[in-house]
């Protein structure tokens, strides 16, 4: 999961598994495969190397290592 802001500010985390488009138009729009649409503040290249990051630990680290 990866943490991502709302435009006024309020933070909270977003399972990139369900992310199935970004846009930028001009805001950054997340849709989930759900349909549902999120409005954030992070720009698109930003969120893209979150869940880079977030996947390299995940696989680097194995099932058996992730804090639970």
């Amino acid at each position: 999961m990866i943490l991502v802001h709302r435009l006024d500010g309020s933070a909270f985390y977003l399972n990139d598994d369900q992310i199935e488009l970004i846009e930028a138009n001009p805001d950054t729009v997340v849709t989930l495969s759900s349909q549902r649409k999120y409005v954030v503040r992070e720009p698109v290249a930003d969120l893209v190397e979150a869940i880079v990051a977030y996947r390299r630990r995940i696989f680097a680290a194995g099932p058996h290592l992730i804090d639970r």
